[in-house]
């Protein structure tokens, strides 16, 4: 059976396409940018959220919306039911992300053209999550086989940066890195964060793996004087990281930390990598290996040199 799919979410629209079932998408989210031939695709959800305002506005809004119980995304449940997707993949794992859960479910209990559609609800929190969502995706799509040999091959790809990582921390240490999901307020990674940290080969004692990113007082930051600093704000491209990384300069203690002082704070591209947990999580570990350890592991920077800048002073970006 050929199966037409409705992708809510940027992470989701990624699985499928790695499943090779390009084809089958029939809708996608507004956030859904990748790979770039989803681009004509029907978007069939939008965000209330002025995404062109500051890192401080776009968590005021975030914030008052979310205690007002106020949902941050909406489906255009009409254009959604007139293109019968058969399977709509959504997510269960954070309403500041993606649609919420409560909302696909209330679209689909409410909407006749949608009652016999399988919802597939993803909620990754660890690397190994990642593969697991892979699977359900194959298997709700009939592409078992194809999800099989997806997961091997980043499987394969996660072992070989690991074991690379691992290496030069035999021969030296492992720096106490820190990787920043949101400026202001500072918000340091957590969910998958920590795996792909400890994979590549560095330390960080601020988070934990699996549990949700929570806002972190500057003077911890100070305490734990990362030797590397990754700022990855969520849903913020290479450029827009780059200015929001500006105001760290004005920090109290920012000359004094250590990543600092040794030339080791990085920008990323925090949207398409780090917090979009599809196949790119890997890339993001190979790009987290590759900026901790540098020259080492250089090739892993060059291989993804699209979604990084070295920062020097306040978010200016070196070439």
């Amino acid at each position: 059976m050929m199966f037409r799919i409705a992708s809510l979410l940027a992470s989701g629209t990624e699985i499928v396409c790695a499943l090779g079932l390009r084809d089958r998408l029939v809708a996608i989210s507004h956030e859904c940018d990748f790979p770039p031939a989803v681009g004509p695709l029907p978007r069939v959800t939008r965000t209330v959220i002025d995404a062109a305002a500051s890192g401080r506005a776009i968590d005021e809004q975030v914030r008052g919306m979310c205690t007002r119980g106020k949902p941050l995304y909406q489906i255009d449940v009409k254009r959604l039911a007139d293109l019968r997707p058969d399977v709509i993949i959504t997510q269960a794992q954070c309403d500041v992300c993606a649609v919420r859960f409560e909302d696909v479910r209330r679209a689909v209990e409410s909407t006749p053209a949608l009652n016999v559609c399988r919802v597939v609800a993803l909620n990754p929190t660890r690397l190994e999550h990642l593969y697991s969502d892979i699977r359900a995706v194959a298997v709700a799509c009939n592409a078992s086989s194809a999800g099989k040999s997806l997961v091997a091959a980043l499987q394969s790809r996660v072992s070989d940066a690991a074991r690379r990582a691992h290496m030069v921390c035999a021969e030296t240490h492992r720096p106490r890195v820190a990787c920043m999901e949101w400026i202001d307020p500072l918000m340091i990674a957590a969910n998958w964060m920590p795996d792909l940290v400890d994979l590549a080969g560095g330390q960080c004692d601020l988070t934990n793996g699996g549990a949700h990113s929570t806002c972190t007082d500057w003077s911890v930051l100070r305490a734990f004087d990362p030797q590397v600093i990754v700022v990855m704000p969520c849903g913020f491209d290479l450029d827009r990281a780059v200015a929001e990384s500006s105001s760290l300069l004005g920090m109290p203690g920012w000359p004094e930390i250590a990543a600092v002082r040794e030339g080791r704070v990085f920008a990323v591209d925090g949207n398409a990598l780090f917090n979009r947990s599809g196949p790119r999580m890997v890339d993001s570990l190979e790009l987290l290996a590759g900026l901790i350890h540098g020259g080492e592991m250089g090739d892993f920077r060059a291989k993804h040199s699209w979604a990084w800048r070295r920062l020097v002073g306040a978010g200016v970006a070196a070439g």
